[in-house]
């Protein structure tokens, strides 16, 4: 699987020292965020969110015998809270995924973002794209994300949260276990995909991708894509669309919004591919989309 498959910009990354310190103040960041410094760091987040009322902080997820590190925020004391998964690009849950569950956690909701990726390895140790995917991101399995992401959901009820509203949203990489989560949980009520591929080869580890289950989708799912994404083209948002026209009901309810001046990781403040007014723009989508499908 190259590079250009993640569709990931081609800037400089920091070197080994950052991402190790990474995961050094995650552990010492409990309830004020991980660790500021992300992957690729090219300036310090934008958009900065107060952990103030709320719980924030490392959590630790069952999965079967497996102990799965996430981060977790959700309002002070509250239960019965609608849940979203949050799920991160191939750097891992850093500071921009850790500030989005805040954001979340802002508006009612127990928001989680799993570390999907700690069984093949730490994705904050790499300092560049190349090695990080050929040694960590395409070992992962989907239906280990796919399990996790159950296990997820499980944990959320076990802690009284309200599963019953359930929603998740996804970033690149996780775009794409968006849309492929969205057709294995009935639980869904609504999904958000922040420019997830769409296509792609199929592999022993990555077997469907979803243009393939689009027909099969249990919840709507609103795509957020770039016009000027280079990995993601317009030919290939327009197959998927196609695909949802002759599939369930959910299928058909959903949408893409494509931002035509917008590069791929538009949302993602703390790269230079960032663009605020559809970043904003996508934002206020996201939580009108989680609300309307009655997942808020």
């Amino acid at each position: 699987m190259t590079v250009n498959q993640w569709h990931e910009d081609g800037e400089a990354l920091v070197g080994q020292a950052a991402g190790l310190q990474r995961r050094g103040v995650l552990r010492a960041a409990l309830g004020s965020g991980f660790a500021a410094a992300a992957l690729p760091v090219v300036a310090q987040t934008l958009v900065k969110t107060s952990a103030d009322g709320l719980e924030a902080g490392e959590v630790t997820i069952p999965v079967g015998d497996f102990k799965m590190p996430a981060y977790r925020a959700q309002p002070q004391g509250k239960r019965g809270a609608p849940v979203i998964l949050v799920i991160s690009e191939i750097f891992g849950v850093h500071e921009h995924i850790a500030d989005v569950c805040r954001r979340f956690a802002k508006l009612g909701y127990c928001a989680i973002a799993p570390e999907l990726f700690v069984r093949q390895g730490d994705a904050g140790a790499y300092g560049e794209i190349a090695k990080l995917v050929a040694e960590v991101i395409s070992k992962v399995p989907d239906e280990q994300v796919m399990t996790d992401l159950d296990a997820t959901v499980a944990w959320a009820d076990a802690q009284g949260q309200d599963a019953g509203k359930l929603a998740i949203t996804g970033f690149c990489w996780g775009g794409r276990i968006t849309w492929l989560y969205a057709a294995r949980q009935p639980r869904l009520k609504a999904a958000v995909a922040w420019y997830g591929r769409l296509e792609g080869a199929s592999t022993p580890l990555t077997p469907k991708h979803p243009v393939e289950l689009a027909g099969a989708l249990k919840a709507p799912v609103l795509g957020l894509y770039g016009g000027q994404d280079t990995g993601i083209p317009l030919d290939s948002v327009a197959k998927m669309k196609t695909a949802l026209t002759q599939g369930s009901a959910a299928a058909k309810a959903s949408e893409f919004v494509v931002y035509a001046d917008a590069p791929h990781a538009f949302h993602a403040d703390y790269r230079p591919s960032y663009r605020a007014d559809a970043a904003q723009q996508g934002w206020a989508r996201c939580v009108a989309w989680l609300r309307d499908h009655g997942a808020a």
